[in-house]
């Protein structure tokens, strides 16, 4: 009843048409539990029609007509086992003819349901008109009992122990049953002698009082023999029971929660009227209408008749389909499962089976209106006023109670049913979308933590790359670089937040075209290299600006980017594409000012693709200046991934040649010991001067070795040495201006193998140097490795410098194939 209040509101929020369940299920939780439960439900429904075969057999051979079995046992023991085949028999038989009928065309078969109808009401009106007829005329159907032992009628014809041949008194069929032979004077079974032989009514009838009797509950295990209470009986000595004697053996284990899954599917026709729904002129009025009631008067007919039989039986008696529509390949798909149904023959099996699948039905039906009443969604606005989210609470609890207390395997092998289907259908992708209930659910669980996220700054601990990816796209809307979203798969492995954005440049009336094909193109590549995130495609007057939009907009609330992807601009140098670099510098500038990270990938046509594999190699770490660990953070995310997870780490370090490089190795080691990281430590010493103009930002190279060399414990002697270098070398670079940025009067300098403009100055050429240097230093170390990490310094304060500080990275990474410049957030 409970789940009719559900279905009710459900069927009353709008229109219902064909579907029935499913329709309501996949409106209200989405097609992926609608598809699921519906396929249980179809279960459910395809396993009940092998019940009602199997029921309408056992009534048709074991009291309408029994000598039409075909398989007849020799003896008790064997009654059970030939009952079963004879039903799977008769059954299958039937389940034929019945799929011939709808096979016809399922048209007739709706033509024949006032008949059918007529049948059902007949046979419940004879229950009623036989229970009153027994209280007046009882129908006569003896049973034989030796002792309380009930006695199967199978072997003998009279409820007698000896009968009158003549004039000789010999023992009947029953006496040569338990004795050797049919002489008086025969060796006999110690029960049969010790008790008599009763017969007794089967069905005294309603005026008998037996109610009394029949009201309590008589459980008993499988094997047990038949005994009627109130009967006296002398036992044997030794208590042994012979298994081939004709007695009345409980043919299963019985309990409470057992009948309850076998009583259970006689009442799973609530969904009748819902099922039809294609077919009803007014759905909404007359599904809660109709099922409500039918459910009251069904409910009246059961619990009647179970207390009526309590009352008058004694407890020892008990997808393509044909060109007129029909779905042929589906009928013939139904008939094979319910002829499994069949095959197991037992309706105390099956019954069970197919009433986890109703139950879970029933179950997300009160889910569903439960749902839509909490997240009060506008568009919820049932008809059906006589509902409350606590009545689909409970009906949905007592659904998932009842699936355990039933049978807690079915009911966990129908999840696992349903849980595969829902996968399935997830990853296949629905045809359509709804406004279902689990994205308004999602809608409010985001929303929630979103605004849980604002509540304060994430711990240290908590921190990771939230990516934003910035890609450019052709003429044709075609992302240029494919392989820095295979890098980004690689780097988040669906984890985490990533939003890949592009700038399109002109104006957005003019441009929403073009901006649309941008992001399907690019949502598309997302899916294909397995980027979980979110696309955003903007217009601007100029690329820079854009850029900036995107740096400065993207995300909501807590849930915003900390890092920022990019690809080096290749070719920088060209005179069409001078705006490049310079937007190149801008967009560092920017990243520096927002607190985020910031990656570049360089030759990122080099970078594998998600369907490579590294068979060996290394990813080289040159861990120049102190970041916060991000240079160790990244290397350990890319090794999650199938394509770099047999690659090994190394890290490098640079040392001057006065450093303690062996204690410096020490503890390094013990440092990303303590990270969980494995890697091969090495120490590369160089001189001082090849290294102390490594940095064009305002932060002291000696300030960055003091924090680096403190975190690794060194000796006071060691740190004070390292202090009074680190206060003159400061002194130093400040005075020659290292730090502030180039300054102007341009000269040629020439490098062997690459030319390069730089001021004739000394901070130009001793950062020439070191880029040199360093270059020379990594390329001998890492020119195998599959992918080299190394620290990025921040571009000049004054810009006039800017295009030196774009040779200065590109002589610090030539001659390698693939490097990640990475420059760690303030504070990391």
């Amino acid at each position: 009843m409970l789940t009719a209040i559900s279905m009710s509101a459900i069927a009353t929020n709008g229109v219902v048409p064909a579907g029935g369940s499913y329709y309501m299920i996949s409106r209200s939780l989405g097609p992926e539990f609608g598809g699921a439960v519906g396929l249980c439900f179809y279960l459910g429904t395809t396993f009940a029609g092998a019940m009602y075969i199997l029921g309408t057999i056992e009534i048709l051979l074991a009291y309408l007509f029994p000598p039409m079995a075909i398989f007849k046992a020799e003896d008790a023991s064997g009654e059970a086992a030939a009952m079963l085949n004879n039903m799977r028999v008769y059954g299958t038989c039937v389940l034929s003819c019945m799929a011939t009928v709808v096979f016809v065309g399922v048209k007739y078969v709706n033509k024949f349901a006032l008949v059918f109808l007529g049948c059902v009401i007949l046979s419940i009106l004879a229950i009623y008109a036989g229970v009153i007829k027994s209280a007046f005329d009882p129908p006569t159907f003896p049973i034989c009992l030796l002792g309380n032992r009930t006695l199967s009628r199978h072997g003998f014809d009279v409820c007698t122990k000896v009968v009158q041949v003549g004039n000789e008194t010999i023992g009947s069929q029953l006496w040569e049953l338990f004795c050797s032979s049919r002489f008086l004077n025969a060796t006999c079974d110690e029960y049969f002698e010790m008790n008599n032989v009763t017969e007794v009514q089967g069905i005294p009838g309603a005026a008998s009082g037996l109610i009394q009797e029949n009201l309590w509950s008589s459980y008993m295990p499988k094997g047990v023999i038949i005994e009627k209470t109130g009967m006296t009986s002398v036992p044997t000595s030794d208590g042994a029971v012979d298994m081939d004697q004709p007695y009345v053996f409980s043919d299963m284990t019985s309990y409470f929660t057992l009948l309850v899954g076998i009583y259970f599917p006689s009442v799973t026709g609530i969904m009748a009227g819902s099922n039809r729904s294609g077919d009803l002129r007014d759905a909404q009025k007359s599904i809660p209408i109709g099922t409500i009631m039918a459910i009251a008067t069904t409910s009246a007919v059961y619990i009647s008749s179970v207390i009526l039989f309590g009352a008058c039986i004694e407890g020892v008696v008990f997808g393509h389909g044909k060109a007129n529509g029909e779905p042929t390949w589906a009928l013939l798909l139904t008939a094979c499962i319910c002829e499994i149904g069949i095959l197991i023959a037992s309706l105390d099996e099956v019954a069970p089976i197919l009433s986890m699948f109703f139950l879970m039905c029933y179950m997300f039906v009160n889910l569903a209106c439960a749902v839509q009443t909490l997240l009060r969604t506008p568009n919820w606005r049932p008809r059906f006023r006589y509902y409350h989210w606590t009545l689909s609470f409970l009906g949905m609890s007592l659904c998932l109670a009842l699936m355990f207390i039933c049978s807690w395997y079915y009911a966990i092998v129908a999840m696992v049913i349903a849980g595969l289907i829902y996968k399935y259908i997830e990853y296949r992708g629905a045809e359509k979308e709804w406004g279902d209930g689990i994205r308004g659910l999602s809608l409010s669980a985001a929303r929630y933590a979103l605004l849980r996220l604002e509540e304060g700054q994430p711990h240290t601990k908590n921190w990771r790359p939230q990516l934003l990816v910035l890609v450019r796209v052709d003429q044709d809307q075609n992302v240029v670089h494919p392989q820095l979203l295979s890098f980004t798969s690689q780097l988040k492995a669906g984890k985490g937040l990533t939003i890949v954005g592009s700038v399109l440049e002109g104006t957005f009336l003019d441009n929403h075209p073009q901006v649309q094909r941008a992001e399907e193109s690019i949502r598309r590549l997302m899916e294909a290299e397995k980027v979980k995130g979110f696309c955003q495609v903007v217009t601007s007057s100029n690329v820079r600006d854009g850029v900036s939009h995107l740096i400065q907009s993207s995300g909501l609330g807590g849930l915003q980017h900390n890092t920022l992807l990019v690809g080096w601009p290749r070719n920088w140098r060209s005179k069409e594409d001078h705006q490049t670099w310079r937007n190149f510098i801008e967009l560092v500038r920017e990243t520096t000012a927002g607190h985020m990270a910031l990656l570049v990938a360089k030759n990122v046509a080099m970078f594998p693709a998600n369907t490579e594999r590294f068979s060996e190699g290394h990813i080289d770490v040159w861990w120049i200046v102190h970041d916060g660990g991000m240079l160790m953070l990244l290397p350990f995310l890319l090794r999650q991934h199938k394509v770099w997870r047999k690659c090994k780490m190394r890290l490098f370090t640079v040392a001057q040649m006065d450093d303690n490089s062996i204690q410096m190795k020490k503890d390094l080691t013990t440092f990303l010991y303590h990270l969980r990281i494995t890697a091969e430590v090495e120490v590369v010493e160089m001189h001082e001067s090849d290294i102390s103009a490594y940095t064009y930002e305002k932060t002291l190279v000696m300030e960055q070795r003091s924090q680096i060399l403190k975190q690794m414990h060194l000796t006071k002697t060691e740190r004070e040495r390292e202090g009074t270098r680190s206060g003159r070398e400061g002194r130093r670079v400040e005075r020659r201006g290292l730090i502030v940025g180039l300054t102007e009067n341009l000269a040629p300098v020439r490098h062997p193998t690459h030319p390069v403009t730089l001021h004739r100055n000394q901070s130009n050429v001793r950062r020439m140097h070191t880029a040199i240097r360093l270059n020379e230093a990594i390329v001998k170390k890492s020119q195998d490795a599959k992918l080299v990490l190394l620290n990025m310094p921040g571009p000049p304060r004054n810009r006039k410098g800017d295009e030196n500080y774009m040779e200065f990275l590109e002589v610090l990474t030539e001659h390698l194939d693939r490097v990640l410049l990475v420059r760690a957030a303030a504070g990391r």
